[in-house]
């Protein structure tokens, strides 16, 4: 690791200003940062600590939806009750997501932000191809192991998986990612690699993430979040979906129908196929069988990743009768 400056932050015009600075990163939980910078992928010149900021660690919730500040500590959102109640799917991506020691850390903004854990990504003195670090190097994980890579969303530059928990959830249910001077929907704040795989997100320089909005909804408040992984604890998802779900009068025919998908596509991937194919339908094993497939639609396998696309659909369809049921 390099030497680098540090500036403290004490307010958000500070912090915006030093942050358009050429090589300059900032700091809040840093879980993520010091895992970049061990494996030398980032080197950055000067920090900006911006931990010291009052007001932006939040968290509100009424009529018109959430409010959540991006400051706030992941453990935090996930037990406040007010989350709890009317966005469980979010308190459970947020509980399912690292170890208690990170979520006592990590913040909402920092989260949001986490690098891929592609392998070619993090190891550049064994794999200096890979397009997200170095562009037009190329991509290592095309010909390489590539188990956990991503089959939708991808591009002939990267097929690197966005390993998050919480912007599945987020993704589902129409978040908004508060810039400062400037609000993007959060299906468009993370960006198709396309032919720029290390251009990830939608913010500027001199732009940090303030604040995340959810809007309220009766689909958000009969959520919940399914990941399936390798292992029980500690480990990022296979695949995993976050639905809401809400019901006609009937109780069994879906009026709105909300789904997320993690761990099988470059960014948190919003299933609209499978919403569009099961509004109006009743909920029922078969129909839900049936359009659970689409979730998958336009998927390319690479290899090792082939079983993404027979195991996202079966994630889709327990999350959606389990989501039902809550309904």
């Amino acid at each position: 690791m390099r030497d680098f400056s540090y500036l403290r932050a004490n307010s958000f015009e500070e912090a915006s200003s030093a942050a358009a600075m050429p090589a300059t990163m900032l700091l809040a939980g840093g879980t993520t940062l010091i895992d970049l910078a061990k494996c030398g992928v980032t080197n950055p010149e000067r920090l900006v600590d911006i931990t010291h900021l009052d007001g932006f660690d939040a968290v509100t919730v009424d009529a018109e939806g959430a409010s959540i500040g991006a400051l706030a500590k992941m453990s935090r959102v996930a037990a406040d009750p007010s989350i709890l109640e009317n966005f469980p799917a979010v308190s459970e991506a947020l509980w399912q997501a690292a170890s208690a020691q990170i979520r006592n850390m990590a913040t909402i903004g920092g989260n949001l932000l986490q690098r891929t854990r592609c392998a070619y990504f993090r190891d550049p003195a064994s794999f200096p191809a890979c397009n997200k670090r170095v562009p037009g190097s190329g991509c290592s994980a095309m010909e390489g192991v590539n188990r956990g890579h991503a089959v939708l969303g991808t591009s002939q530059a990267c097929i690197a998986t966005y390993p998050g928990d919480l912007a599945a959830a987020l993704v589902a249910f129409d978040a908004i990612v508060h810039l400062g001077g400037r609000k993007v929907a959060i299906d468009d704040f993370f960006l198709l690699p396309g032919a720029t795989p290390h251009q990830e997100h939608a913010i500027q320089p001199g732009e940090m993430i303030t604040a995340i909005t959810i809007p309220a909804s009766v689909a958000a408040r009969h959520s919940t979040y399914l990941k399936v992984r390798d292992r029980q604890s500690y480990e990022f998802a296979a695949a995993s979906a976050a639905v809401g779900i809400e019901l006609e009068a009937d109780r069994e025919t879906i009026r709105d129908i909300r789904i997320g998908l993690g761990g099988v596509a470059t960014k948190p991937w919003r299933a609209r196929a499978v919403e569009n194919a099961l509004r109006g339908k009743v909920l029922e094993p078969d129909i839900v069988k049936s359009a659970s497939r689409l979730a998958v639609e336009g998927a390319i396998a690479h290899g090792g990743n082939h079983y993404k696309i027979e195991l996202a659909p079966r994630v889709v369809e327990r999350a959606i009768l389990k989501s039902g049921a809550l309904a």
